[in-house]
C-alpha cells in the first residue's frame, strides 16, 4: 500500500516495514530545503507510530542521493547571513538526530550515487546494504567546506575507523562498494536486481522481532558512545530488566517451552 502523505519523498508500507526514497530520480535524488524538513519531521514522528517496526531507505532510479541540490540549496546558501546558515545546518543535523532517535531500525539500500548528505543518510542508518555499483563520497571539502557535517566526524570513525574516516573526510574521494564492505560501512553487497528484496527481507525479519527490545537496542547503541564500560554495563542491566517486564519476554519463554516460534505483539 502506498502512502501519499509526504510531498517531497516517496513512502510505501507493507506489513510493519516502511520503505522511503527521495523523489527526484532524474537528478539523482538531490535533497532540498523541503525534503530535509519533511524527512526530519517524519523520523521525529516514528516513536509514536506503533505500526512501523522497521524502515528501508531505498534508492530511486538507480541512485541513492546526490546530496544537497546545487541549484535549490547550494546557490541560495552563498547569499545567506550567518543566522540563516546556522538555522540550515542545524536543520540538516536534526535529520540525523531524528534518524538516531526514531526508535526503529533503519536499513539503507544503496545503489549508484550516494554522496554528500546522501552518504550521511546512509551513515546514520543502522544497517547498510549496497550494490557493487554504489559510489559513496563525503565530498564536503571538495566544495570548500569542512568534513565535519551532520555528525560525520562523530559517527563515521565509529563505523570504519579513525584513519579511514579521516581519509574520506579530508579528500572527499569516492569509497567504492568493495571498500565499503571491506571496511564495515556496508554489511554486504548484492546485485542491483536483488537489493530491495534483500533490504526488505532483512527489515521484515527485524519487524517480526520484539519491537520494544529493538527500540531499547537502538537506544543503547546510541547512548553508550559516551559511556564508560562501567556505565554501559549498568545501563544495559537496567534496560534488560525493563525488557524482562514486557509481554514479549513472557511470550518468547512460553513459545520456547512449547517448542514454537514466538510471535511478538508488543505491549
Amino acid at each position: 500500500m502506498t502512502d501519499h502523505g509526504p510531498k517531497h519523498f516517496r513512502l510505501a508500507r507493507a506489513g510493519g516495514v516502511a520503505t522511503i526514497s527521495l523523489a527526484r530520480p532524474e537528478r539523482k535524488n538531490p535533497l532540498t530545503f523541503e525534503s530535509y524538513a519533511e524527512l526530519r519531521d517524519w523520523f521525529r514522528a516514528l516513536p509514536d507510530d506503533d505500526t512501523t517496526k522497521a524502515v528501508v531507505f531505498a534508492p530511486n532510479g538507480g541512485n541513492f542521493s546526490s546530496g544537497g541540490d546545487v541549484h535549490d540549496i547550494i546557490g541560495p546558501l552563498t547569499g545567506m547571513n550567518m543566522k540563516d546558515l546556522l538555522r540550515f545546518t542545524r536543520m540538516t543535523g536534526d535529520l540525523v538526530k531524528a534518524m538516531i532517535a526514531c526508535t526503529k531500525p533503519v536499513i539503507a539500500a544503496v545503489d549508484g550515487v550516494c554522496v554528500g548528505a546522501g552518504a550521511i543518510i546512509a551513515m546514520a542508518s543502522d544497517l547498510r546494504i549496497a550494490t557493487p555499483e554504489a559510489n559513496t563520497a563525503f565530498l564536503f571539502t571538495r566544495v570548500g567546506l569542512a568534513g565535519c557535517d551532520m555528525g560525520a566526524c562523530a559517527i563515521l570513525p565509529r563505523i570504519i575507523g579513525q584513519g579511514r574516516a579521516a581519509e574520506l573526510l579530508y579528500t572527499g574521494r569516492t569509497m567504492s562498494a568493495e571498500e565499503g564492505e571491506r571496511w564495515g560501512f556496508y554489511n554486504r553487497l548484492v546485485g542491483a536486481d536483488a537489493l530491495l528484496d534483500e533490504a526488505r527481507t532483512l527489515a521484515e525479519r527485524i519487524a517480526e522481532g520484539p519491537g520494544f527490545g529493538h527500540m531499547m537496542t537502538k537506544t543503547m547503541l546510541a547512548q553508550e558512545w559516551s559511556m564508560s564500560i562501567e556505565q554501559a554495563i549498568e545501563a544495559e542491566a537496567q534496560a534488560q530488566a525493563i525488557c524482562m517486564q514486557t509481554a514479549d519476554f513472557e511470550r518468547a519463554y512460553r513459545a520456547f517451552v512449547a517448542r514454537e516460534k514466538p510471535v511478538f505483539e508488543g505491549d
